[in-house]
């Protein structure tokens, strides 16, 4: 592990005199530091002394898919040093921790969360569509692999590893005609100005959670769980418990080729009242493209993790068991389990097919955040 020294405190904070900063422990690349140093320039704001811990990764060390190095594999580390009390913090890409939950572990904020829409950097500054058929373009993500496939473009789609940087270097030396990649990792390293086109749900659904952060602690820190509470964003948090619960529901991992998002949105009731309503969105893929299914769903945000059940119950009903158990070697859920669900939670909708520009027409809030 490495300590970035002079990351502490403000100089000269009467209020941080005396204190022990906090460890937040964090992977090496450019992104992962940005995010962690969010947190840790926030801490130093309520007055609480902190600094960033390295912590090298099995994920950071090797060069293969990370669908191959296994689930967890950027997040592993991290949490054994936290266990250990090597460090008293962790941030992490919300996305890549396991659905499981480790009762070692709270998850003491969910801090805003950025744009989490993929996006295109391509070449003279082509958007997906004007990409002519036979074009390079670099993912290893299976999800997004699938859904790309599935727009039936013609499209050669190569493997693709390494941070943000090298990543729009491919591009920048011809070596690839395109890279897809978060939107969220750009802006929080600065690197918007390289995105050529955000791309829609409509086009192509973001994995769960991503674009948000998860900062956990030990669970039997009750003092460092109050203070990182300031930290937290319930909106974000909503939103995300909704996507990971449909992910979790599916028994499927977060290299697996199924996408989701929720957002809060504004509607009437019965009497003309606004009030505000959890819109969740899913898919699951086949990676060759051959297939697409969808659904969507609207309930109560209050009832998040049941909405992203019930929508994956749905998902696993249209065949969606069939294409994860083919594409990512999972195993096929109980469906006796899954497909039942007597509580009605939300009002919902389902496509099953090859055609994604069909399903989701309305465009979200989201999509007009440009």
């Amino acid at each position: 592990m490495t300590i970035l020294q002079g990351s502490a405190a403000v100089a000269g904070d009467p209020t941080a005199a005396g204190r022990r900063p906090w460890r937040i422990g964090t992977r090496g690349s450019l992104l992962a530091r940005t995010q962690a140093g969010d947190v840790r320039d926030a801490l130093i704001a309520t007055g609480q002394p902190a600094e960033l811990v390295i912590v090298e990764t099995p994920g950071d060390l090797s060069g293969d898919p990370v669908e191959e190095i296994g689930v967890g594999v950027f997040t592993s580390a991290l949490r054994s040093e936290l266990a250990a009390a090597n460090i008293d913090i962790a941030v992490h890409s919300y996305k890549d921790l396991p659905t499981a939950p480790d009762d070692r572990f709270a998850l003491a904020a969910v801090p805003p969360r950025q744009d989490p829409r993929d996006a295109l950097v391509a070449r003279d500054g082509l958007v997906l569509g004007e990409l002519p058929p036979g074009a390079v373009v670099g993912t290893s993500a299976p999800r997004r692999i699938a859904q790309v496939r599935a727009l039936g473009l013609g499209l050669e789609i190569r493997p693709l590893r390494g941070n943000l940087d090298t990543r729009l270097r491919q591009v920048a030396e011809g070596k690839l005609d395109a890279v897809v990649v978060a939107r969220a990792g750009l802006a929080r390293i600065g690197r918007l100005d390289a995105v050529t086109e955000a791309l829609e749900p409509v086009q192509i659904l973001p994995a769960p959670a991503q674009g948000a952060l998860a900062v956990e602690c030990r669970a039997d820190d009750t003092d460092l769980i109050e203070l990182l509470a300031v930290l937290d964003d319930p909106a974000t948090r909503t939103a995300v418990v909704a996507e990971r619960a449909l992910l979790a529901e599916l028994e499927a991992g977060c290299t697996a080729p199924v996408g989701a998002i929720a957002e809060l949105v504004e509607s009437l009731d019965d009497d003309g009242r606004i009030v505000e309503e959890l819109s969740l969105r899913g898919c699951a893929a086949a990676v060759d493209g051959s297939d697409v299914i969808r659904a969507s769903t609207v309930g109560a945000p209050a009832e998040a993790a049941e909405l992203g059940r019930a929508l994956a119950r749905e998902l696993l009903e249209l065949g969606a068991h069939e294409l994860l158990a083919a594409e990512s070697g999972i195993a096929e859920p109980d469906l006796a389990r899954a497909g039942n669900s007597t509580t009605p939670v939300g009002t919902s909708t389902a496509t099953a097919g090859t055609s994604p520009a069909t399903d989701f027409t309305e465009p979200s809030p989201m999509e007009n955040n440009r």
